[in-house]
């Protein structure tokens, strides 16, 4: 038996609850055990001081006597603090508890859920395809899903008379049951009895077949704000599978694609197009009209001498922005259209007004073109 004081062994106060008192031996217990530390002797004998401090301040009686007399309360009558054997020695639900929260701890998890209680409902998934006008203008669209209903005949519980199934008799309701191999090691396994469930239908309903819920077909109308995105995921509350035991139902996530377009091209909150343009047009200049993603047509000024490739901007001509009364920007590329089958007199006009250019009508700005590659024939 130790000598030293219980409760600087286990690190807490003396007016320490039993619940600190069992956190404070298991983070000790688990950071000393003797697995953990092979060959070290010093954490052997503190892990034996650990579990017979513990065996004590656990238990109130032994707790007030300690508290009241010190180690004389159990001199001759209590035996030495062997981990293994009796006297202080663990006891099969320390065992399970403290290899619990290890097995726990080394896989990532938290506490397990109580498979007694209510159990939420699966969420669902729904793809929806919407056109590039609906997307500015925003919609309303409905939907067909197959998903699950509670059982109004069993109210939810899956049960022939209605009412909520009994608790497993060999899980006690948490839907697992332990075994102890090797007279250490701990594992869990789901319940043979309820399979996980943690309660027993002995008299299924007949309606459900003992689920609780059926199968049904819904219609939804989903909302599709104006300006929405391509690829957002929209979240309806409670349109997903029914729960069980009273659990809440899951959630229904839409996921909109938008689909692609014959005029424009969507960069966020602006639209992009190409729009050809005959070469008088290009060269005189004049007015284009192409139909706006609004369903109103949109005018553009084509300049005088534009050239193939030219970037116009029409503020406030893209898409609506979502949750404001603002739109992005039309941006449209022009094409120059070189003419092909020529009348005789638009040839002539044509040959007429090479003969009055300069550069001959076939390579305007000459000069400047032989400048950049008259270093290639040297």
């Amino acid at each position: 038996m130790t000598e030293k004081d219980y409760y600087e062994v286990l690190e807490v106060s003396k007016d320490a609850t039993g619940e600190e008192i069992k956190r404070a031996f298991r983070k000790l217990a688990m950071k000393y055990h003797p697995d953990r530390n092979p060959g070290d002797k010093e954490a052997e004998q503190y892990f034996k001081e650990i579990n017979e401090a513990y065996e004590v301040l656990k238990d109130e009686q032994k707790r007030a006597a300690y508290d009241r007399y010190g180690h004389q309360a159990f001199q001759g009558g209590m035996g030495g603090g062997n981990p293994f054997g009796g006297g202080f020695g663990f006891n099969a639900e320390d065992l399970s508890d403290l290899f619990s929260n290890m097995f726990s701890d080394f896989m990532g998890g938290g506490r397990t859920q109580n498979r007694n209680g209510p159990i939420r409902g699966a969420d669902l998934q729904y793809n929806l395809t919407i056109s590039l006008e609906e997307a500015y203008t925003g919609t309303e669209k409905e939907i067909k899903i197959r998903t699950s209903e509670p059982c109004e005949t069993c109210h939810g519980y899956g049960t022939a008379d209605g009412n909520e199934a009994p608790v497993c008799e060999t899980c006690h309701g948490s839907g697992k049951v332990r075994r102890q191999q090797g007279g250490f090691f701990v594992f869990e396994t789901i319940c043979p009895t309820c399979r996980g469930e943690g309660r027993v239908i002995k008299n299924k309903c007949k309606d459900c077949g003992g689920q609780g819920a059926v199968r049904v077909e819904k219609s939804l109308k989903v909302k599709i704000p104006a300006g929405i995105e391509d690829n957002v995921r929209m979240r309806i509350n409670g349109a997903g599978e029914a729960g069980k035991r009273g659990g809440g139902k899951g959630d229904l996530y839409v996921f909109v694609t938008i689909k692609e377009h014959k005029l424009y091209e969507r960069e966020g909150k602006d639209l992009y197009t190409a729009v050809p343009v005959s070469m008088v047009c290009a060269t005189l200049g004049g007015k284009v009209e192409i139909p706006g993603i609004d369903g109103q047509k949109v005018e553009i000024n084509v300049p005088a001498g534009t050239q193939t490739g030219s970037k116009l901007r029409l503020k406030g001509a893209g898409m609506q922005i979502m949750d404001s009364d603002k739109r992005g920007d039309l941006f449209v590329i022009l094409n120059v259209v070189t003419p092909t089958n020529l009348s005789a007199r638009q040839k002539e006009l044509l040959e007429e007004f090479r003969t009055l250019s300069k550069d001959n009508g076939c390579q305007p700005e000459i000069k400047t073109f032989v400048d950049k590659i008259k270093d290639l024939f040297k």
